[in-house]
């Protein structure tokens, strides 16, 4: 039997649930749903049979990821099972991974956090709402955001975010596009209040860190 998400609006507590994954569905309301260690293997996919079904997401897979409670923790688990695989704080899964608070896990476009019952309710509800995916990104605002990484192609030493020059002339944008579509990202990535010498790389680092920009992507 699916998950029950918990109510969407208001992130609504579960006592018995020993972790929560959050994320925001097509129409971007934002899903929380409790895991249990009652129900001990959960599964992530296309296929409305999964567990977490993502129907509208085409990048992932029909059975995509899965979900056990082992010990006293929640593994993910893709053992070949997805096309375009699974990340964890983008890095590509190979086989299993034990989950720890704050985990970003990114299946197709959808990036789900990974939050413990000790984290509250309070703090549960915010991350839910913070949530950034690959679909609440424009084409446009994708591309900005890998070219603003391609430096780091290879964990090239010592490398700086891209200027808006050089985004300008790889996308064929003009520098005003690109500084518009920039305080876009910095917004919805919570980074606008920065010193302006530090938004743009920790806009990298939380792109990687999401999995909304992998190496792949470079």
């Amino acid at each position: 039997m699916p998950m029950d998400p918990l109510p969407p609006e208001t992130g609504g507590h579960d006592d018995s649930a020993e972790a929560f994954l959050l994320y925001r569905d097509d129409a971007g309301r934002q899903q929380v749903v409790a895991l249990r260690p009652a129900q001990s293997r959960r599964t992530i996919g296309r296929g409305a049979g999964n567990d977490v079904a993502l129907g509208w997401d085409t990048q992932v897979s029909r059975l995509h990821a899965q979900l056990e409670w082992i010990g006293r923790d929640w593994v993910l688990v893709d053992d070949g099972l997805s096309r375009n695989g699974t990340y964890v704080n983008g890095e590509r899964l190979a086989g299993r991974r034990r989950l720890c608070e704050g985990d970003i896990v990114l299946v197709g476009a959808t990036s789900m956090a990974y939050r413990t019952n000790r984290s509250g309710l309070s703090s549960i509800t915010a991350v839910a709402g913070d949530v950034v995916t690959l679909l609440s990104l424009s084409a446009t605002q994708r591309e900005v955001l890998q070219a603003l990484c391609r430096p780091y192609k290879a964990g090239a030493p010592y490398a700086t975010p891209a200027t808006n020059q050089q985004i300008g002339q790889e996308l064929y944008l003009s520098v005003d596009a690109v500084k518009t579509h920039l305080r876009t990202l910095f917004h919805k990535f919570q980074v606008e209040d920065l010193p302006q010498n530090q938004k743009r790389a920790k806009l990298v680092e939380l792109a990687f860190h999401s999995g909304l920009v992998s190496e792949r992507d470079l």
